[in-house]
């Protein structure tokens, strides 16, 4: 905690240095189109627009202002990483244009155009792999028994961000998917709303997201959002009245077939070590010979979830980084990311979402859904697995979402 407190004023620094050289940008670029700019006026509305997210987050002010302030704010995220991506080899070449002897329209404005079209092309493929959700399909392979039933169908879907962006219009995009594909379960693996559950109420969102059906029922989990916005029971009993069971650290057994497990976020861990229960003891009460499938809004305890005896373990959370080049971190911080990926006899499914968090842009990454078909082999197909919950091997296999899973 210490550490923490004493790099955030470093943090802040690097931050508010990094905007004012992009401002310091485009006040030049500005300029050299459209005349001098009166510079307390840019820099207020600049550091405005900069600091727009958290100062939209504020409980109190007027309410349209305020989620436009958001909004736009969010759009900056995307604005700021590319601009500290694209400026420094723009300014370098312009400084080279400028030392050869060229004018304020080849050494400003070429580098300036330049960099405003690779902004619109960037935002504007950004935006289509943001709201146009792709399927991704898999089929797999589980040595038990469900009772009567052969196969599973599962429809699944992870960070929805239902909020001041992603809305009802996208929302329904989900619902008819839905409908279209008619799966015997739907799954929610977490941060179904964006923090704040406002604008889920005033937009009226519980009634589109109750559009969601399925023979064996529709079942949630909290992810670290849900904690940010700090109204988690209202949304569960809202989730409730949309026909959408929310699993904290909580099982279901449907029908005697098979059973679901819902973890607390990680983020519950912040309350106290004993705010969420360890994989293992939230799977130990279930009959281990029935299928097991877990929800876990984090992917950080995948192996810990293989050796407690999950044939399935669904997550999100990473977005896969949303837009490039962040997927070379959250490929660096998660074991996996996104895809698929087997553990023993466990199936590890990451989800990149279907909804976003800050702007509504992805690069390198797309809005998914993931349409799961189980296929239960029996359990003549298990007599290498321990029950007990201890055998699971530690080797695996790694694909990329959209092949197809080994069986």
């Amino acid at each position: 905690m210490n550490r923490m407190l004493l790099a955030l004023p470093i943090i802040l620094a690097v931050f508010i240095g990094l905007n004012v050289y992009i401002g310091w940008n485009a006040k030049l670029f500005l300029e050299w189109m459209a005349g001098p700019i009166p510079g307390p006026v840019f820099w207020a509305l600049f550091l405005l627009l900069a600091f727009g997210f958290p100062l939209g987050r504020m409980k109190r002010g007027p309410g349209p202002a305020l989620r436009l302030l958001k909004v736009a704010g969010a759009y900056y995220f995307a604005v700021f990483e590319f601009g500290c991506l694209l400026l420094p080899p723009a300014d370098i070449a312009g400084w080279l244009l400028r030392k050869a002897g060229f004018g304020p329209d080849l050494y400003i404005g070429v580098p300036g155009a330049v960099v405003l079209a690779v902004l619109l092309v960037l935002f504007t493929a950004g935006s289509y792999n943001a709201w146009s959700p792709v399927v991704r399909e898999y089929r797999l392979e589980v040595a038990k028994d469900a009772g009567d039933l052969r196969e599973l169908r599962i429809l699944a879907a992870s960070d929805l961000h239902l909020g001041h962006i992603v809305g009802n219009r996208h929302l329904r995009r989900l619902v008819r998917e839905a409908e279209k594909r008619k799966p015997d379960l739907i799954l929610l693996a977490g941060d179904v709303i964006d923090d704040d559950i406002e604008p889920f109420i005033r937009n009226r969102m519980d009634g589109t997201i109750a559009g969601l059906k399925a023979p064996y029922g529709v079942y949630a989990v909290l992810g670290n959002h849900e904690y940010y916005g700090g109204r988690i029971e209202e949304w569960v009993r809202r989730a409730a009245d949309a026909g959408i069971r929310v699993l904290r650290d909580e099982t279901a057994t449907i029908e005697g077939r098979f059973h679901i497990a819902g973890r607390k976020d990680k983020t519950a861990e912040s309350a106290g070590p004993d705010s969420r229960l360890p994989v293992d003891r939230l799977l130990q009460p279930l009959d281990p010979r029935l299928p097991i499938l877990l929800m876990d809004h984090q992917p950080l305890a995948l192996r810990e979830a293989a050796r407690a005896g999950a044939d399935l373990v669904l997550s999100g959370h990473t977005h896969r980084g949303q837009f490039a080049p962040n997927h070379l971190l959250t490929r660096r911080l998660f074991e996996l990311d996104w895809g698929y990926k087997r553990i023993g006899n466990t199936h590890a499914l990451v989800s990149s979402g279907f909804g976003t968090w800050g702007p509504a842009l992805r690069i390198a990454s797309r809005c998914e859904l993931l349409d799961i078909t189980l296929v239960f082999t029996g359990a003549q197909r298990s007599e290498n697995r321990d029950i007990s919950r201890n055998a699971a091997s530690p080797d695996s296999v790694t694909m990329e979402a959209g092949q197809p899973a080994p069986t």
